[in-house]
């Protein structure tokens, strides 16, 4: 049984994320311990909410660094919806924020004009990787979201979605895996997408 560590730092949806893994099999533990997620085989970073208290409270606790440390020293990390924002360099929410810095990267506004939040279930344009292994191109996925990354290398890019023009939907850079749609909500599709985290090895 693949043992999910899954950070507990104030911002949402870690029960419907918890019982999304524990459906698939997996033992998972939420904590806010540095030191467990430093020592962790599989993080998940989940999140609902604004970039910047989320990226404050990463530093506060200490989460922040141990989540470095640990996909330095090769952690399959996963972040979900704003915890796949904060795997970036850097987000434009309210003004400037730094972010973990683990993809290359900068979380921006939707383009003026587009319709925000982004709510509904909406399609990806998949390429061949681990992270999205089973999942058919032109998948439907549930995304609510207002902000999405800009500036990605394009090998980090693992599936596209239209909405007020193309932006990277899922990443997937060495072990640190993102998806800033809800797979824990993505039915059939988001559950084979968790159980190809729990399978990374």
């Amino acid at each position: 049984m693949t043992a999910i560590t899954l950070l507990d730092y104030g911002v949402g949806n870690t029960a419907s994320v918890r019982r999304a893994f524990e459906r698939l099999g997996a033992a998972v533990e939420l904590t806010a311990d540095p030191a467990r997620v430093a020592a962790a085989s599989h993080v998940v970073l989940p999140g609902v909410g604004a970039f910047a208290p989320a990226r404050e409270r990463l530093l506060t606790t200490g989460l922040d660094v141990a989540v470095q440390e640990a996909a330095k020293k090769g952690t399959f990390v996963l972040g979900l919806c704003l915890g796949y924002q904060l795997l970036f360099e850097a987000s434009e929410e309210f003004g400037l924020t730094e972010g973990l810095g683990l993809v290359d990267g900068r979380v921006k506004e939707f383009p003026v004009g587009t319709r925000v939040p982004h709510i509904g279930w909406n399609q990806l344009r998949v390429s061949p990787s681990r992270l999205l292994r089973k999942v058919p191109d032109q998948s439907y996925v549930y995304f609510v979201h207002s902000f999405r990354p800009e500036g990605l290398l394009g090998s980090d890019i693992v599936a596209g979605c239209g909405y007020g023009g193309g932006f990277a939907a899922a990443v997937e850079h060495g072990n640190v895996w993102g998806c800033q749609f809800h797979p824990e909500k993505s039915s059939a599709v988001g559950r084979q997408i968790l159980r190809n985290f729990l399978e990374a090895v």
